[in-house]
């Protein structure tokens, strides 16, 4: 963090967490020479997490203000700002009307609810430094926050631990409205989109939606303030292409913290989108005895879904009638492992449609399967692995779901009971 007086981080590599209090006031440079103090940031709210547009720099004995863009920032400490730019004239220029400043509109606003209910004051805000962008992540409203916005952070470390709940209360960006456009340094609050009671409570589903929406550097950001329960959670409910992107960007250390506020098979489902050279790295950190579970439920997800179909179905040509079925019903599916489903084939084992027994009972008796039958199947192949037939009966809510060859011939149907009661046994 900056506000630890060894914290230096260039604009190019890493993450830095920063509070607006340790870098207000704090002298710009220019190759080692000041070019004036840190007066606010300039924000832009073009998605779930802010990015920090320009440096608003005051300057002295009448010399005109700067509008640095964060870009130009090198490096970035609690004791200076280094900036790259040659001639300041193109800088000297004030904010715009529209933009947000975030000190001067945010700092020290009434934080309220949905119903209107006062939360707390902002008394700073938390950004972090990634990839050459600033974004900012929370507003702060705790003890500690107060007391570095009176000048006593000095007070704040000896008082508070950074353990401290009650010190730091950060509220996500990602609860907060975005702001009017008529807020100004003594008018507007800083409104929350869910209610006081609900803060901590955005359901995970909801999370990954967000999560998948944004950019990438703001998914890293958006992630980076949950606590490791709630971005457990959440990372169970992400695409796996997203997974893989969140997961190589955290440090193997947060990954293995993450992992541990999971069942094995949750964590064995999230090690199972990375490469095996990279699920390896995180096993090998983790706890002996939870990393051999996790790998041999990874092993059996891997397991092929042929080894666990039936040819026990009820499965009949185009032309036949919705009446022969329905009468001689218990007949033919007695000693049936699946009898919920009709598969329609042709004369060479061709998948060609399914029914559902409700659709059946409800058809016309003179009907021929063919016209009742529903055309576009979901199924696996025979190279489908246990772990993608479970998503399929997670994603669909089938009760069965058919296996095909490569040329879509019906060789037979996985059991939901066989996968998913098979998948709880190792995974749970």
């Amino acid at each position: 963090m900056v506000r630890q007086d060894n914290a230096t981080s260039s604009a190019t590599t890493g993450d830095l967490e920063i509070f607006l209090s340790d870098i207000l006031n704090v002298p710009v440079l220019r190759s080692g020479k000041k070019l004036g103090s840190l007066s606010d940031l300039v924000i832009v709210e073009t998605a779930k997490i802010p990015e920090v547009r320009s440096l608003y720099v005051s300057r002295s004995f009448g010399r005109p203000n700067l509008l640095i863009p964060a870009e130009n920032i090198h490096t970035l400490t609690g004791r200076g700002i280094e900036v790259i730019i040659g001639d300041l004239k193109p800088f000297e220029t004030e904010p715009a009307e529209d933009v947000i400043l975030l000190r001067d509109y945010v700092l020290d606003k009434k934080v309220i609810d949905l119903e209107e209910n006062e939360v707390e004051i902002v008394y700073d805000i938390r950004l972090i430094l990634r990839n050459k962008k600033l974004y900012v992540t929370d507003v702060d409203t705790g003890k500690a926050a107060r007391l570095r916005r009176f000048g006593l952070g000095f007070l704040a470390k000896i008082l508070y631990s950074s353990a401290d709940t009650e010190a730091e209360q950060m509220i996500s960006w990602k609860y907060i409205q975005p702001l009017p456009t008529n807020i100004g340094s003594f008018k507007g609050n800083v409104k929350l989109n869910v209610l006081k009671e609900k803060l901590s409570e955005i359901h995970p589903v909801d999370l990954a939606d967000i999560l998948e929406e944004v950019d990438h550097d703001q998914r890293v950001m958006l992630f980076s303030t949950l606590d490791y329960e709630h971005a457990a959670d959440t990372l169970e409910e992400i695409e796996p292409k997203v997974q893989r992107e969140i997961i190589s960007s955290l440090t193997t250390e947060k990954v293995v913290q993450l992992l541990n506020e999971m069942t094995p098979g949750q964590a064995a489902d999230i090690l199972s989108v990375l490469p095996s050279s990279g699920a390896h790295v995180i096993l090998d950190t983790m706890n002996a005895e939870s990393a051999k579970k996790i790998q041999a439920i990874i092993d059996r997800q891997e397991e092929k879904v042929i080894h666990y179909t039936t040819q026990k179905i009820l499965k009949f040509p185009t032309d036949t009638t919705v009446e022969y079925v329905q009468n001689d019903y218990p007949r033919l599916a007695r000693d049936k492992d699946v009898i919920m489903y009709i598969y329609v084939i042709d004369g060479k084992d061709h998948l060609l449609g399914v029914i559902d027994l409700k659709e059946l009972l409800q058809a016309d008796d003179k009907a021929y399967l063919q016209d009742v039958m529903v055309e576009n199947v979901i199924s696996l192949s025979t190279e489908s692995t246990l772990k993608e037939a479970a998503r399929e009966f997670v994603r669909y809510g089938f009760r069965a779901i058919p296996v095909v060859d490569e040329e879509n011939r019906l060789v037979g149907v996985i059991p939901y009971r066989d996968v998913m009661n098979l998948t709880h046994h190792f995974i749970e």
